[in-house]
């Protein structure tokens, strides 16, 4: 089951609602008028997954064509995000100390934006990069979760980019939450593949396309701290809660790591897909575009 947050042009306003995508891809059957939530977020947390289920051979109520796609979960409670864990990342940076725990840090819900949105480069900084990522979405409450039961907590995955602005990453020592909670730099999305359609999680194959070139591709696998061992330590210190997330980690080839770096501009299409879950696509627009008169004077 893939299920969606959009808005339709053929709804009276516009208005904003969530869905199952029909099994040909091709339409939307709409849950906002046929279950008791607000959003994708409040469907989760009422434990109505099992509900929606039962809508799955409605008919369409809008083509895919007509939609725009929202953030997935439009307020998300916790978003989790897991740094330096795919096999080779502890290499690209100078302090390479094993560490024997997760490098955790968090992102707020309007630092991401959706699927076919732009991602947004401010006037700041010039240094916007990518993060392609799986998401783990929660949809059972628990407070240390044994690792052997941590797919029972998740509701499904989804697909990221960690939008990152690089110089304001590095703008203190152990700190990297101004680089990472620029309004709009990232996504998630497309759909929420519920987890009864994932198979092993290291099976899993990510990449991250950049205009069609090929910049990240690994697996789970080479994961140090794997995605039930995430749920697990994650939870040892706080309640993971449904509707919460975790961006579970990124493979070696940011532009970051290019030399010279190649960071992101205004046109730029990156990709991030995993075959199970589908293709997460996004554009890079600037804050303020040249000639604005909008644009922000620059700092003194």
């Amino acid at each position: 089951m893939r299920l969606l947050s959009y808005s339709a042009s053929t709804s009276p306003v516009n208005q904003s609602s969530f869905g199952l995508l029909t099994a040909d891809g091709e339409g939307v059957i709409d849950l906002g008028s046929r279950v008791e939530a607000t959003d994708l977020g409040e469907l989760i947390a009422n434990g109505q997954l099992g509900w929606a289920a039962s809508f799955v051979n409605e008919p369409a109520d809008h083509h895919v064509g007509d939609i725009t796609y929202d953030r997935l979960l439009p307020w998300p409670g916790k978003i989790f995000c897991i740094g330096v864990n795919y096999g080779g990342r502890s290499a690209e940076y100078a302090d390479t100390t094993d560490a024997a725990y997760p490098s955790v840090f968090v992102r707020f819900p309007d630092s991401f934006t959706g699927h076919d949105q732009s991602l947004v480069r401010p006037p700041e900084s010039p240094q916007l990069d990518y993060e392609g990522e799986i998401v783990v979405v929660i949809g059972k409450e628990g407070r240390r979760i044994p690792i052997e039961s941590a797919r029972d907590h998740i509701a499904g995955l989804s697909l990221g980019n960690e939008g990152t602005i690089r110089d304001w990453v590095r703008h203190a020592k152990f700190n990297v939450t101004q680089g990472k909670n620029w309004e709009s730099t990232g996504a998630y999305g497309p759909h929420l593949v519920t987890i009864d359609e994932i198979g092993d999680f290291e099976d899993l194959h990510l990449t991250t396309m950049v205009n069609g070139e090929l910049r990240q591709d690994d697996t789970p696998a080479t994961m140090k701290y794997s995605i039930e061992y995430q749920v697990h330590y994650l939870s040892t210190f706080t309640t993971l809660r449904p509707g919460d997330i975790i961006f579970s980690g990124t493979p070696t080839g940011a532009g970051a790591r290019f030399d010279p770096p190649i960071w992101l501009e205004p046109g730029d299409v990156i990709e991030v897909n995993v075959p199970e879950i589908g293709t997460l696509r996004n554009t890079v627009v600037d804050e303020f575009p040249t000639g604005s008169e909008h644009r922000p004077p620059e700092p003194q």
